[in-house]
């Protein structure tokens, strides 16, 4: 279970998020939504204890995460896995040396194990081809490369996943397979997920949950249906995507 309580944090007179409070269950998949630069991605990057909180706490099953530091905090951030936004692929390395990358990182296996790890778990999604293997992430799709990540990011076998605007920059046929991929990898390794995203349909797809983060706090949490069917002009603008309600171009109400 992740627990934020009164999340709070500012980047000099930028107030980005201010009481965020999120529980989100063990196997659960959450997806958190919110215009740009509302604080999603701070969010995410205060779960894996990349930031800490001007105010509030962070708990991974109890774990205090404010507490963790040095060997404990890296330890902690293995049981993490993470789909940044580009792929965030090394451009020097291959397809298989990419998604090898944590377990050499970590050590403790032989390359036999990581191998056979690589082929595994890109056959996961999708990329079961020796010759792709040695490809470098200039040659490879856009969609390719997301898979790539996805498999980097499963590879070390973490219990939780974070997905950062997993479908951007993809065309709507392959959004639709990453969603798909995504889960489908959730229930098979039977992980707990947050994704943030601006697409909708992706959102719908892959939640159990959707949080809707508005002016720096969580404004509603429910399930698909629920979120379709809320009673907030904030949110329904939002899921619908338009112009006239109460946020502005400038995301303040």
């Amino acid at each position: 279970m992740i627990e934020l309580v009164g999340i709070e944090k500012s980047f000099g007179d930028n107030r980005v998020l201010r009481g965020v409070d999120l529980t989100i269950q063990t196997g659960e998949s959450m997806v958190i939504i919110g215009g740009s630069g509302t604080g999603k991605s701070v969010i995410l990057k205060h779960m894996i204890g990349l930031l800490a909180p001007d105010a509030g706490s962070v708990r991974v099953d109890g774990q205090e995460i404010g507490q963790l530091s040095g060997a404990a905090l890296g330890e902690f951030r293995r049981r993490f896995g993470m789909l940044f936004q580009g792929a965030a692929l090394f451009d020097s390395l291959s397809v298989a040396e990419n998604v090898a990358f944590g377990l050499r990182a970590h050590g403790g296996h032989s390359n036999a194990e990581i191998e056979a790890r690589v082929r595994q778990r890109l056959a996961m999604v999708g990329l079961a081809d020796r010759a792709v293997e040695n490809r470098m992430p200039a040659d490879l799709s856009g969609g390719m490369k997301k898979r790539v990540g996805l498999a980097r990011a499963i590879a070390t076998d973490p219990t939780i996943i974070l997905y950062d605007e997993p479908t951007t920059g993809l065309d709507p046929i392959m959004a639709d397979v990453i969603n798909r991929l995504i889960s489908e990898t959730n229930k098979k390794l039977s992980v707990t997920s947050v994704t943030i995203t601006h697409d909708m349909k992706s959102a719908y797809q892959i939640a159990d949950r959707i949080a809707v983060l508005y002016q720096g706090k969580i404004l509603e949490v429910g399930t698909p249906e629920e979120i379709q069917g809320s009673a907030s002009p904030i949110v329904q603008q939002f899921i619908h995507g338009r112009s006239e309600g109460p946020i502005t171009a400038g995301g303040a109400a």
